[in-house]
Parts: structure tokens; sequence; C-alpha cells
């Protein structure tokens, strides 16, 4: 038996032209699985050969497992606790091994366990030309599509065989058996029974690694992409950036009379390239990243890292672009949501907003409107700034004394303070997956618990004004946290819950009315 071992281990490595070792492992693996079918449940066998006299050996194990994690795979598994019983000083993840009765090895059985074997050969054999294959870093596969499957090209790159999906081609490319084709390895699927490295013509790290391989001055480190955004086959924008004053980035990137930006966009099948200049300062980014439309204005808003981007009538369709293009890639290469609007929506939403701050600083602080609106004047938005700026930059309002300027901000402390009382109050008995639901914090559940809101379903079926008014919040604000539940809901769908939300605040209203005159 032990002859018959040697000589088939020995055929084999000869016959597919692999090392022994890896023949063994497959062996020992095709031995393992025959003797788990002398077992009812899924029992862990291992199998170890002698590499110099064919000898085996089976073992039956048990993995050794946190006794606080339970035991997911009974038949495969032991608690810590158990197996400290026959092993004192054993470790979690160690192994406890059973010698059992092996499998009787013959020439019946190795005909049957040839099939296993070889497939396994292969798979090492596949493994081992990924692993050389990834070894050498290189992030682009240049290659001939050697077949097509089900849309997809297959290309041949070496000893390599990679997939290029038909959603990663760029559109209304037409690509054939035989071409030579380019493309970024996207990812390394392992599991996957043909082809495992998946390729990508449309990512934007494709277009970025095109420009290193034609801008020598990003392989020397005089220059560096910053990020990307594409509409793959249409247009893209990059950022680039040099710490090198001698160097005009934008330059360098288009080439002598715009060779270098005109190969990229050859491989792109005619893709227009915009090249941006990077900058710390995050509007300078997305001003240049919106060009080439003049912005007017821009207001930055760190907490939602977004841009209201204020433009004139005759930049407003430039800087949206065709179908949103434009200021969809900018938002993308920036990484910031940037808001188009004309000067006279900027006006109307910049009131908006003062009035809601008006209004909270009037209820909160009961003061009168000009009070409220010196405060909105001198930049402040809410209870919290009132409270704890530095009082000196509160003196420095000639309209307030210290008086005043001491009872605003007492007021201001005592409204926080009733304020996260009635929120604690408000929690109670609120479940918690609205309570944890992300964009709402310990504040806006407290208000709603205490308007009644306790479950998600509760919460789902408020009407968008009705939210607002809780909170105290505007209702593009309110209808931002309630579209959270509704991210994949159709147009039609959508309709159907504002009608329903309509629904419910008119009945709300007619209840508050009856109310109202029983009174």
């Amino acid at each position: 038996m032990s002859r018959e071992i040697l000589l088939l281990v020995d055929a084999l490595a000869r016959e597919k032209n692999v090392d022994k070792e890896i023949v063994f492992g497959a062996l020992e693996h095709a031995l393992a699985q025959a003797t788990k079918k002398r077992y009812d449940g899924e029992v862990d066998v291992r199998v170890s050969i002698d590499r110099e006299t064919g000898e085996f050996e089976s073992f039956r194990r048990w993995h050794v497992v946190p006794d606080e994690a339970g035991l997911q795979l009974p038949d495969q598994e032991v608690l810590h606790f158990e197996a400290k019983e026959q092993i004192p000083d054993i470790e979690i993840d160690d192994y406890i091994e059973e010698p059992i009765e092996s499998v009787e090895f013959g020439r019946r059985f190795a005909q049957d366990t040839k099939q296993v074997v070889l497939q396994r050969i292969r798979d090492a054999e596949r493994e081992q030309i990924l692993a050389d294959f990834l070894e050498r870093g290189d992030s682009l596969v240049t290659g001939t599509i050697k077949r097509m499957e089900r849309g997809d090209a297959i290309v041949e790159s070496g000893k390599i065989e990679a997939r290029l999906p038909r959603d990663q081609m760029i559109p209304k490319e037409n690509l054939r058996i035989g071409d030579r084709v380019r493309a970024y390895i996207l990812r390394i699927d392992r599991n996957a029974r043909g082809p495992q490295v998946i390729l990508s013509r449309t990512a934007p790290e494709f277009i970025m690694k095109l420009f290193e391989l034609e801008v020598p001055e990003i392989e020397q480190g005089l220059l560096e992409i910053k990020s990307a955004a594409r509409d793959a086959g249409v247009r893209a924008k990059i950022a680039v950036f040099t710490s090198d004053k001698r160097i005009d980035p934008i330059g360098t990137c288009v080439g002598m009379r715009g060779s270098r930006v005109q190969a990229v966009t050859g491989e792109l099948g005619g893709e227009r390239v915009d090249i941006v200049l990077w900058s710390e300062d995050p509007a300078q980014f997305v001003i240049g990243a919106l060009a080439p439309a003049n912005v007017s204005s821009i207001v930055v808003d760190e907490e939602k890292h977004a841009m209201d981007v204020v433009v004139d009538e005759e930049n407003l369709a430039i800087a949206i672009g065709r179908g949103g293009q434009n200021v969809r890639l900018a938002s993308e290469l920036t990484g910031w949501q940037i808001n188009i609007m004309t000067a006279e929506e900027s006006a109307d939403k910049s009131a908006a907003e003062t009035a809601v701050i008006r209004t909270l600083f009037m209820e909160k602080l009961d003061v009168d409107q000009e009070v409220a609106d010196i405060l909105v004047e001198e930049g402040f938005s809410s209870l919290e700034e009132i409270a704890y700026v530095p009082i000196s930059e509160m003196l420095d309002i000639e309209a307030f004394d210290e008086d005043t300027v001491n009872e605003l901000r007492n007021r201001a402390r005592d409204a926080l303070v009733t304020e996260a009382i009635a929120s604690e109050e408000g929690l109670e008995g609120m479940d918690d997956s609205l309570a944890n639901l992300d964009g709402i914090d310990r504040v806006i559940a407290g208000k709603l618990g205490l308007a009644g809101i306790k479950t998600l379903g509760a919460f789902a079926n408020l009407a968008y004004d009705e939210f607002g008014s809780i909170l105290a919040l505007p209702v593009e604000r309110a209808r931002e946290l309630i579209e959270t539940q509704f991210k994949d809901v159709t147009d039609d769908e959508m309709r159907l819950i504002d009608a329903k939300y309509d629904d419910r605040a008119r009945a709300l209203q007619a209840k508050a009315r009856e109310l109202a005159e029983s009174k």
C-alpha cells in the first residue's frame, strides 16, 4: 500500500510537472474526504502521509473554541474548558486529535480518487500562477481577448486568464476575440471557478494609471494624481498636485500639443478629460472642479460635508452639465456634496434658515425679534454657541451691555438643560432601533419620544412638516432624516408615501382643531 502511494505521487508529479509536495497534499485531502464518508456528521478529518515510507495515519480532530462562543459546529468543535480537561495547557484555536482507522488504499481507490487529486493539483497550480502574477505588483493588465462568455471578455495575459465583465467595459466599445486590450485590476475573486482576476476599464483608477504611463513626472514623484471621477466613455475629471513650483501640473499632464492627454483619451474611446488643480482648501478645490463654470460665491457646511455653490444664470447650465454630469463628477472628484443654485435661490435658502434660527432664539431665550436678529447678524446659529462661546466675543456686540450678555448666556444654558432633561424623559420606553438610528442623536430621539414617537414604524409614518415642527427644524432637514428610511424606494412608491404623510398630517390637524374647539 505504501509503495503504491509513492508510485502514484511520483507518476502524477512527473505527469503534471508539479512539486511532489503538492501531490502529497492533494492525496491527503482525498484520503481525508474518503474517511469522512464513514461518519454521519460533518466531522473534520486529517490524514498525514510519511513522505519517505508512504505510510499514512488518519485523525479525527476538534477545533478548540472560546467557552462564551458556544458550539457552532458540534461535530468539529470543543469548548476550551472541556479541552483543558484532556490537555491542561491547550490554547484556543488549537486542535484535539484522535487516531482513527484509515481507509484502505488500493488500485481501485487510487483510480477513484485520481480526479480529486488532479483537481487539487490544478487548483494549486492556478494559485501558484496567481501568486506569481500578484507578486509583480502590476495594477494594469495588457492582454488578448481569448473568448467571450455571456458578454464578458476573457483576457489572456501570459499564463493568467482575467475576466473583463460587460459592465466594466466602456459603453459602446465593441471588443472582439483577438483584440489587444488594457484594463485595471479591479479585484481578485478567489472563489470564482473561472478566471479570478477581475478587470475594469471604467474604474477611476484606470485613468489614473494611464496617466502614470504617459507622464514620467508621476513615476518620478514630482507630480501626483490625487483623485479621479469618470462618466466612462464620455467625460472624466482628474485632480493633480505638485509641490515643485517649477512644474505646471496641468500643462505637464496635457503634454506638448496635448500629446499626453490625447494618448489617454484614445485608450478611453474618446473620453473627454478635465484636468483640475488640487487644493488643500476644499472650497478652492470645488471651484476648480466645476470649471469651466464661473462661481459667484460658495458656502461651506463642514458638518454636512456639503457646499452651496452660487452661480449666475449664464453659468447655471454649465455648472450643472448635461444630465447633471459636471456637478456629479465634481462632487465625486472632491468628495463633497455640491449644491448648485442661483443667487435668488441662495437668498431664499438663507432667509429660510435665518427665520428658523430667529424663531428658535425668540422661543428658547424669550427675547423679541430685534434681539434675535442681532444674534443672527453676529453669526450665532445655536443655543450652544450663545451659552458657551467666550464671553468676550459677546461683549464685543455694541447693542448688548454686560448684563444683557450674562442674561442671554444664562437663559441659553437653562434652555439646554431643560432640553436635555426632556430628551432623557422622551427616551424612556423608546425602541433601540429608533434611538440608535443613523442621523438621530439623543436630543432628536428625546424630542420624538416626548411627542409619542417611540418606534420606527411611528417615525416612518410622520408627515414631513409634522416631524419638522417636533424638532423645530426646517422641513428640508426633516425630509433628509426621514428619507434615510426610503433610500431604495421608487418614485411611484415615494408618491404614495407622500400621500400617506399628507393624509396623516390633515388628520392630526383636524384632531387638533377638535380639541381646541372643545376648550
